[in-house]
């Protein structure tokens, strides 16, 4: 079990009112983030701006968002979500009619696959479809799609739905030796379980803070290697991604300038400063304990429920042993309903009774969702798998 040096309780408050399982649609803000935030407005509000203090903030950000995937600063371009970091790279790579994109339609989010139905349309590249296996992306299935016109493998390491992770390693491997770009949705994972770009070759990742972050929407980071940042051309440029060494932020600009030397090159204009004051909060947080600590604290509990739910005669996504879980546990069958609803009744049912008893949940792709993180306890479980048990016991 994680150890925590913190009222639970009282720095996630929105745990007080029954099992929050919702992380993956937006994480609990914590008070002290929320205190943070406060104070950030309460100085627009009085008229008392520094803008030097609201820079030095980002730059702690930027500093804590390179610290927790193992990457540097200077790789760090400061976004507003996840779509603006995709589409940042998508943009920005030199695409020859013909190149192709190695992604799974069926498992990615949909801003994950119009950034590059955009760039077929207006460009004329290939996207390679890979087809998933019961509801995972298998290494060997991306491998085998690549070819010589292959310029970016584009994947979650984390699916929105239903849930599992991908071995970023292995297709890490194939696309650093072919000098293939490998971008990384980091929406379901960051925060959640280690990620490490370096290890796992990560070329390009984005991600936003109102998930695992426990962050505000509005706010996001896009790492970028540098020795590949160097080699990419931004479709928009502001201040901040021109070096002008240390003059003022609206120094007059020229048609001679020079690029940052790296990710910051993406940055545009100011910043979402109240959300970098919170998510600083947030980001020592996760310091503090550290993700691989929190990632062994919520793949346990996933794996606890998933075994659970199967052994009561519910459909779980994946291995229900939990080797392919992470924050994630999807119940029923995917792609048998909407967004928010399943046309399965037992699945929908479930959801019903579950939402009656107390749990914040989601229904994705027609299963539902439930979303761990480090605020979450074997209580969770146990709520979840009591209502399930009631629920078989009515059916009987």
């Amino acid at each position: 079990m994680i150890k925590l040096d913190i009222d639970v309780a009282a720095e996630f408050p929105g745990t007080r009112s029954g099992p929050y399982l919702d992380t993956a649609a937006r994480g609990l803000l914590p008070a002290s983030a929320h205190a943070a935030i406060k104070a950030s407005l309460d100085s627009m509000l009085m008229g008392e701006v520094d803008k030097a203090t609201m820079f030095a903030t980002v730059e702690r950000a930027r500093e804590r968002f390179a610290g927790l995937i193992n990457g540097h600063s200077a790789e760090i371009a400061i976004t507003k979500n996840v779509s603006e970091g995709l589409n940042i790279v998508a943009s920005a790579l030199p695409w020859r009619q013909g190149d192709n994109v190695v992604i799974c339609r069926e498992l990615e989010h949909p801003n994950n696959i119009f950034p590059w139905a955009n760039l077929k349309r207006r460009l004329g590249i290939d996207i390679r479809d890979v087809p998933a296996r019961e509801g995972r992306l298998l290494a060997e299935d991306v491998i085998s799609a690549i070819d010589d016109r292959t310029r970016v493998v584009s994947m979650s390491e984390v699916s929105f739905s239903p849930g599992l992770r991908a071995d970023l390693k292995a297709i890490g491997k194939v696309t650093r030796g072919r000098d293939i770009f490998l971008l990384v949705d980091g929406a379901q994972s960051i925060g959640i379980v280690h990620t490490d770009v370096e290890d796992a070759g990560i070329d390009g990742l984005a991600a936003s803070t109102q998930k695992g972050l426990m962050g505000l929407y509005g706010m996001g980071f896009l790492y970028c290697r540098r020795s590949w940042a160097e080699r990419l051309t931004p479709a928009y440029l502001a201040r901040f991604g021109v070096d002008l060494g240390a003059t003022h932020e609206a120094a007059r600009g020229s048609d001679d300038f020079r690029l940052m030397a790296d990710a910051r090159r993406f940055d545009l204009g100011n910043y979402n400063y109240a959300a970098a004051a919170g998510v600083e909060v947030s980001l020592a947080l996760l310091e503090r304990i550290g993700t691989k600590a929190i990632e062994a604290h919520v793949t346990r509990l996933a794996r606890r429920l998933a075994s659970g739910l199967h052994q009561l005669g519910f459909e779980i996504a994946g291995d229900p042993s939990g080797v392919h879980l992470a924050g994630i546990v999807s119940v029923g069958r995917h792609g048998t309903g909407g967004h928010d609803s399943s046309d399965d009744p037992h699945t929908q049912k479930l959801a019903e009774d579950l939402t009656r008893s107390g749990v914040r949940l989601s229904v994705r792709q027609g299963m539902v969702r439930l979303s761990l993180h480090l605020y979450n306890d074997d209580q969770d479980v146990d709520h979840v798998l009591a209502v399930a048990r009631t629920l078989r016991a009515k059916a009987a």
